[in-house]
């Protein structure tokens, strides 16, 4: 795209966003684990793929493995290769991090993996971290396990939180179905190919006396004995005894029905794009996981997870996974263990059901997702907001609960925030933009949520799609199609981009500063005060042990002069962003101003002295 910045206009923009530029400075180390006491909702959660991210030591880069890019899955200039990043290249941008407002750190999946997967010619490697076949160990491009502990004990000498992207669902792609040589696999019901059946109901009786999945127990699934139910499965004799631990080399505890169409049933049982679908009811790979995972806990004082693919696992797998989860997690003395699933679904009946029926603390708030893409990056009124948070009730907990829902504005799979504001807005000068993208990040910041980065954002990465396209390097990268994308506030090129002075992080550790001084803002009960059906006015109250913070966003292109209701209480104001009046105009009512794509943040003192 190869867009030349305009510069002249950052400052402007920025000034109008209510925002100072400094950053965030490094805090000094702790002198206990005091920071176990924070609640999820008081975290600022920083989203890394630690391949894309800083190149700590060369010596890594291909895994310890010999041969072409097929063979050890680094090539750097190509998007789906390992680039070389690692533990040590993270722990030395730790200042970074930190200095941009982050107190917790996810980690893409970290263990080992099969390095390159995909017919010929559409080759691509895990660099991602979602192809695992060791659950034990570390995946060898990303360094050592004492590489990886030293990056957690120096993050938590910060007080900062480490928490890990965990997959159950699947591992990599290494069961073969002998009926699908070639090509793909279709998927295979329950009712046309029953377990009891070898190869359809009319099919050679198999698993005598196996009652089905809803029997979950031990004796049950001891009838289960063949997995060729569906199709034929097997281990190439070159990967045989690939996966740890040696139990998930097995076919019977997959469910090798075929890929899944992400419909119905096929959700459940089917192989995520080819990967090995694990059986989840049976109770050898429930006790398995909660092993593996419980042991990451124990090793390395791990404080949170985030569960990719959620929703692809029976509810009941999940209802014994998350308490062990928890349990074992305060056993080691990490009483605030938080762990949200992926429900890719921006539906909040869908991610309130995992937390009711599946037991999550959380869920990632697609929900809020597509609210701010719809407002921010497009044009819908803030009724949308209203509309999304009148759901909050069905959550797990209520209303009360939603503070610790992580909320995102992008990700490496649906791509980045920026991305959709160059489509809605393909004219916008580069300020426009700063300063759209500086008021999406305070809604994510102030409004009702854990907040979560996604790397790079605080540069004006843009990406050029989703996927592949929305993971490009934080260091000088070899790669083309990343290298002339254009950012937002910043200049095209290869080039290393941890720049404290960028525009948007100076605006994010700033919005970091403010939310972290304000208890309201991180866990006050929300009260939608205004919003309408078209761009402009969006004010929430955030009220924590009585004080109340009036958070005040105007979407629109005109400036906003209104009146807006509050506690009858809150007669005296001060200024946290903005400029705000000292004083209510009556009991119960408030008069506020806003220039366009703005905020302001007005806190309440209570009753005028």
């Amino acid at each position: 795209m190869n867009t030349r910045n305009r510069w002249g206009r950052l400052a402007a923009a920025l000034g109008c966003a209510g925002m100072t530029l400094t950053a965030a400075p490094a805090l000094s180390a702790p002198a206990s684990e005091a920071f176990r006491a924070r609640p999820p909702q008081d975290e600022v959660i920083y989203f890394v793929l630690a391949d894309r991210f800083a190149n700590g030591d060369p010596s890594n880069d291909r895994g310890g493995l010999k041969g072409d890019r097929l063979a050890t899955g680094y090539d750097p200039a190509d998007k789906g290769f390992f680039h070389g990043g690692d533990f040590k290249g993270l722990a030395g941008k730790l200042d970074y991090v930190q200095g941009l407002g982050a107190t917790a750190i996810w980690l893409a999946p970290i263990f080992v993996n099969k390095p390159v997967q995909g017919p010929k010619g559409q080759e691509s490697a895990a660099y991602h971290g979602y192809w695992i076949t060791d659950f034990t160990d570390v995946d060898p491009h990303l360094g050592t396990k004492a590489d990886f502990k030293a990056l957690v004990d120096a993050a938590h000498a910060r007080g900062m939180k480490v928490y890990l992207d965990i997959v159950i669902n699947h591992t990599a792609d290494v069961i073969k179905l002998k009926e699908c040589e070639g090509r793909r696999c279709e998927y295979r019901g329950k009712a046309d190919y029953p377990v009891s059946r070898r190869g359809g109901v009319s099919g050679t009786a198999i698993n005598a006396g196996f009652a089905g999945d809803a029997d979950g127990s031990a004796e049950n699934f001891a009838k289960l004995t063949r997995p060729d139910f569906a199709y034929t499965p097997y281990v190439p004799a070159a990967e045989a005894g690939i996966k740890k631990p040696d139990w998930l080399n097995d076919p019977i505890f997959y469910h090798n029905r075929g890929e899944s169409d992400f419909v119905g049933e096929s959700s459940l049982y089917g192989d995520f794009a080819g990967l090995d679908d694990l059986y989840t009811e049976h109770p050898r790979v429930v006790q398995g996981f909660i092993d593996i995972y419980g042991q990451w806990i124990d090793e390395f004082g791990i404080d949170g997870f985030r569960v990719d693919t959620a929703r692809h696992v029976n509810p009941q797998f999940w209802q014994a996974f998350v308490p062990a989860m928890q349990e074992r997690a305060a056993k080691r003395g990490i009483p605030n263990f938080h762990i949200f699933a992926e429900v890719a679904d921006p539906d909040p009946v869908a991610l309130a059901r995992s937390t009711v029926v599946d037991g999550f603390s959380a869920a990632l708030d697609f929900a809020f997702q597509q609210a701010v893409t719809e407002t921010v990056a497009g044009k819908a009124g803030t009724d949308r907001f209203a509309r999304l948070y009148a759901a909050d009730a069905l959550y797990r907990g209520g209303e009360a609960a939603g503070p610790q829902i992580p909320t995102f504005l992008g990700n490496h799979d649906m791509g980045r925030f920026g991305r959709r504001l160059l489509v809605g807005h393909p004219v916008a000068p580069d300020a426009e933009l700063v300063q759209r993208n500086v008021l999406a990040h305070a809604m994510l910041m102030f409004l009702r949520g854990a907040p979560t980065l996604y790397y790079g954002d605080e540069q004006g990465f843009t990406g050029d799609g989703d996927d592949k396209d929305a993971r490009e390097d934080m260091f000088a990268s070899q790669v083309a199609v990343y290298n002339d994308n254009r950012l937002i506030g910043g200049k095209v090129g290869s080039a290393d981009r941890y720049d404290t002075n960028a525009p948007l992080y100076r605006a994010i550790s700033g919005m970091a500063k403010v939310r972290a001084a304000e208890p309201a803002l991180r866990s006050g009960r929300q009260i939608v005060r205004a919003a309408g059906d078209k761009p402009g006015l969006l004010a929430v109250s955030r009220i924590h042990q009585g004080r109340e913070a009036l958070v005040l966003f105007n979407t629109g292109a005109a400036p906003v002069d209104a009146h807006v209701e509050v506690e009858t209480t809150s007669a005296a104001w001060r200024s946290a962003v903005g400029a705000c009046a000292p004083a209510a105009a009556a009991p119960g009512s408030y008069r506020v101003t806003i220039a366009p794509l703005d905020y302001k943040i007005c806190v309440s003192e209570g009753a005028r002295q």
